[in-house]
């Protein structure tokens, strides 16, 4: 087992996971912009590397940066938690090329699921059900905004890259297309690195349900049922609630089977959650050291 962990993220799963690999004995390292040298996360790791400014462009996001501070260190391992770097197939790459542990799911499958509109047609074409859309290359605003039209009112931009409901805006009017595209790139830009959006048509009054799934190194792939995680404020979840209320066995046949062939289709390794919601599974690593506590 490594000795020594460096957290390539900041806050609340930072915090998690420092929890958690405390109780096992691991050492923790973590990384702080300019704005979070006070932050909890910080002052709760064994040690804690400055990588830049406030701005996560210009410290989180920077992959070098990370490394850079894990070799600092003496970190074995980098856990990406959520968001940031964590569904980048190149920085886990890196990572690996660099000689140290890469706690989350092979390059490969991150590729795969890393971004939205290449995930729901590999979904698609698994057999699982996706949400209808626009997901092409064409990101010039008069043809998205004439997808949207075809799709039909209210449709969901939403950023390829990234997660956290960052990069989402719902749009009513036709007339508030263009404002809510331009809106949603620059958040996305600022977030991710990455302006590409799909349109998605938005569905009324939906369930948001999860389901945790885990692969290993052999094709297999199990799952342990779902949670419902539908209250949420500002797209961030506020309660997960497990097993998910009001849902027949017939229906929790179905999700939690989509989500294996979901798994299975990317050769999913590690712990990972699929998501009904934002209609693909995440390469999703913090569960690898039990920081869902």
């Amino acid at each position: 087992m490594i000795q020594s962990l460096l957290i390539a993220n900041r806050g609340e799963i930072a915090c998690r996971i420092i929890r958690t690999a405390r109780e096992m004995g691991i050492r923790t390292v973590a990384v702080y912009s300019d704005a979070d040298a006070k932050a909890l996360h910080v002052r709760l790791a064994d040690e804690a590397v400055h990588i830049g400014p406030s701005a996560a462009r210009e410290s989180y996001l920077i992959g070098d940066k990370i490394i850079a501070a894990a070799k600092e260190a003496g970190a074995e391992a980098i856990h990406p938690g959520y968001g940031f770097l964590s569904e980048n197939a190149g920085f886990a790459q890196s990572v690996i090329d660099a000689g140290l542990v890469w706690v989350g799911p092979k390059p490969a499958s991150i590729t795969a699921m890393g971004l939205k509109d290449a995930a729901k047609q590999l979904m698609a074409e698994a057999g699982v059900p996706v949400t209808p859309g626009y997901m092409g290359e064409n990101q010039e605003p008069a043809f998205l905004a004439e997808q949207a039209g075809l799709i039909g009112y209210p449709v969901l931009i939403k950023a390829v890259a990234g997660g956290g409901g960052k990069g989402m805006r719902k749009v009513d009017r036709p007339e508030d297309f263009l404002d809510s595209l331009e809106s949603c790139q620059r958040e996305a830009a600022s977030s991710f690195g990455n302006d590409i959006v799909l349109i998605e048509k938005w569905i009324e009054s939906p369930r948001h349900i999860e389901v945790q799934v885990f692969g290993d190194s052999y094709g297999n792939v199990v799952h342990l049922f779902e949670r419902d995680c539908s209250l949420q404020r500002r797209h961030q979840k506020v309660i997960e609630e497990a097993p998910a209320p009001g849902i027949n066995e017939a229906t929790r046949e179905a999700v939690c089977g989509a989500a294996v062939r979901a798994a299975q289709a990317v050769h999913y390794e590690g712990a990972g959650r699929s998501s009904s919601s934002p209609t693909r599974p995440k390469a999703y690593a913090p569960t690898a050291y039990g920081s869902w506590k």
